[in-house]
């Protein structure tokens, strides 16, 4: 397996991706560059390439772990197998596993991260700052040092849909003469029809994520979708799918239908529905493998492991956070003996 990692032509220093500038940056001599002209660099002499990547000798862990040689400092380094870009542990010095990424799993289009690791700790550190009861170390420096951007892989799909909706609604009317109410209930057929188009349907496609968690910083915005460049994946993880579109497709179509019948279904005002009935006839779906970015912090307590991602392009923030229990047991008191001291002095008064 190829370990590609493109050097600096001025000092020869391992280039990443610069998100706040959206350029390529040497972190030692701090010369700039553009897409381009890192993807002109010519490899046999500005990136280096080897192919001495072995799987772990160990046979219970040939499917899970791998080893490369990084090109800088000779060190040996695990990866899990679905690994893409990563960095070397020893001299920092960014790595992609070209190998992972090329033939099928070679991914159409990446949205680049749209901001620096120092902005994501200071909205995570202001997102943290508004939760009350979060033990003090999971926003500590030692803790926040570990928050990483990660390119995971997805499969979006763009469809074309013919769609035919139909449904009871009802309507009631109520009036009244002298003292007698009347009720008129009338029963409408609603029939709606037309073509659909749909786009970036977003689905993971990496088993080991918590998908409800990477799904609840959705959605990306498509405008910001680029050809794919490993150049991108500079100074960041990534990873390659381990979930193909086949495994996913009856989920899309159940999609599909869901917003069909919710896009038909918003036509409709004025009525009580009942009995809706949606066909959704897919004309045509396209598949593109895709990465996209999101920073991602874990944090153990109590043998409870708790995740937390932010949107690497929007900046949309979700996790399940820690409860520092002495500390809402002290506010929880703190409130008690405030409402027993109000109690007694409304005692007193009255």
């Amino acid at each position: 397996m190829a370990v590609l990692t493109y050097k600096c032509p001025s000092c020869g220093g391992g280039l990443k991706f610069d998100a706040e500038k959206q350029t390529f940056l040497c972190e030692f001599c701090e010369s700039t560059f553009t897409k381009e002209q890192v993807e002109s660099f010519d490899p046999a002499s500005q990136a280096e390439i080897k192919n001495d990547t072995q799987e772990s000798d160990s046979a219970n862990q040939s499917d899970t772990t791998m080893l490369y040689t990084c090109p800088s400092c000779g060190a040996e380094i695990a990866t899990d197998a679905t690994t893409a870009a990563t960095f070397c542990y020893y001299c920092h010095n960014p790595v992609v596993l070209s190998g992972r990424l090329d033939k099928e799993y070679l991914p159409s289009k990446v949205i680049p991260f749209a901001f620096d690791r120092d902005e994501a700790v200071k909205r995570f550190m202001a997102w943290i700052k508004k939760k009350k009861f979060v033990p003090k170390d999971f926003f500590s420096q030692s803790q926040v040092e570990k928050i990483t951007g990660i390119y995971f892989p997805y499969w979006l799909v763009d469809s074309d849909i013919d769609g035919a909706y139909s449904a009871k609604g009802i309507k009631t009317r109520v009036w009244c003469v002298g003292d007698i109410e009347y009720t008129e209930t009338s029963t409408y057929d609603l029939q709606r029809a037309g073509s659909v188009h749909l786009e970036d349907i977003t689905k993971c496609a990496l088993k080991k994520l918590n998908k409800q968690l990477v799904e609840s910083v959705q959605p990306f915005d498509g405008t910001g979708m680029l050809d794919f460049s490993s150049a991108y994946l500079l100074g960041f993880q990534a990873e390659k799918r381990d979930i193909e579109r086949e495994a996913l497709e009856a989920e899309v179509k159940t999609n599909i239908k869901d917003y069909t019948e919710r896009l038909f279904r918003d036509t409709i005002n004025g009525y009580v529905i009942r009995s809706q009935q949606t066909n959704a006839s897919i004309v045509k779906a396209d598949w593109e493998y895709t990465l996209l970015p999101v920073w991602a912090l874990t944090y153990k307590k109590n043998d409870k492991m708790f995740y937390y991602a932010m949107n690497g392009q929007t900046g949309k923030i979700n996790g399940e956070l820690p409860v520092d229990k002495a500390k809402l047991w002290r506010v929880a008191g703190i409130a008690a003996a405030v409402l027993l001291a109000v109690s007694l002095l409304i005692a007193y008064l009255i």
